[in-house]
């Protein structure tokens, strides 16, 4: 039977898991160290294999910033990374992204209620400014990785699929931020890059790829928090899961655990976007992301 319903208990398990293979980026945690701008000459003078064991260590340490170091100077030596690089990298930028994103979130927060005091909002808003820069930074950073080396670079659908849905994942982090015809710009660039992975990945790969689940989740929430459409989030991430759901049978032991939590979090979606419609009692929270 498929482990997405049940208790407490069982919920706060899965939870757990999801943290250990970097599924929910609201659940990681980085160090404070500033945005990743460690000088690429130092990092470029080490062998692959030295990078890559530098960023499992830094990973273990929970230096994410390091992680991303390490692993933005494996990217630009140019060739293919392996599958266990391009997770490497992948679970990198999320820690060091995500740390942003909720302090963003966060300051925001007060920002907006903040009263009667004209310094402490003046000091509110230029924390969240020096926030949106680092995150800016970062996502630029990701992006740029991404069109010179990862996308051209690679060969297989999977890949593809992988690196044009953080694509996608990085113009929406920018989105969040933005304002006017930069958001504009953001929004269409991320809309773009989850829509060709999303055609790929039909084409491509089982309806149980953990990939494509993942590019199903994050799209469905561009769709709900980036566009506010309820009704095509809903259908997507529906789509999904209920396709996934009839092919259980074509699940590999390798991908069965990442595949039914990403499924877990669709379903847990869909319930909050369906409640929030129906009633709007609850507030709209954020949705939960590959």
């Amino acid at each position: 039977a498929l482990p997405i319903w049940g208790s407490g208990s069982e919920r706060r398990a899965r939870k757990r898991d999801r943290q250990s293979l970097g599924f929910t980026e609201r659940s990681a945690r980085a160090s404070p160290a500033a945005v990743v701008k460690m000088e690429n000459a130092e990092q470029g003078q080490g062998q692959k294999p030295e990078l890559v064991q530098k960023a499992k260590l830094a990973e273990q340490a929970e230096r994410y910033d390091d992680m991303a170091a390490a692993m933005k100077a494996v990217t630009e030596q140019g060739c293919e990374l392996s599958n266990e690089e391009r997770n490497l990298l992948s679970v990198a930028y999320k820690n060091v992204v995500g740390a942003r994103r909720s302090s963003w979130r966060v300051i925001s927060s007060i920002e907006q209620k903040t009263e009667g005091s004209e310094k402490k909002q003046q000091m509110a808003r230029e924390y969240r400014e020096k926030i949106e820069a680092e995150l800016r930074d970062i996502c630029n950073d990701v992006l740029g990785l991404l069109d010179k080396y990862l996308i051209a670079n690679a060969t297989s659908a999977e890949s593809k699929v992988f690196y044009l849905k953080m694509k996608g994942d990085y113009y929406r982090y920018l989105a969040e931020v933005a304002a006017g015809e930069d958001k504009k710009a953001t929004v269409e660039h991320s809309q773009q890059a989850y829509q060709e992975a999303f055609e790929i990945s039909k084409k491509e790969m089982q309806p149980t790829h953990p990939i494509r689940l993942g590019l199903a989740l994050n799209f469905s929430v561009f769709y709900y928090e980036i566009l506010n459409s309820p009704e095509q989030a809903c259908a997507l991430a529906k789509t999904a899961f209920d396709e996934a759901i009839a092919e259980l049978d074509t699940l590999n032991e390798d991908s069965y655990k990442d595949s039914t939590l990403i499924m877990q979090l669709l379903r847990d979606n869909l319930t909050l976007w369906t409640s929030d419609n129906q009633g709007e009692e609850a507030d709209a929270g954020e949705g939960g992301e590959n």
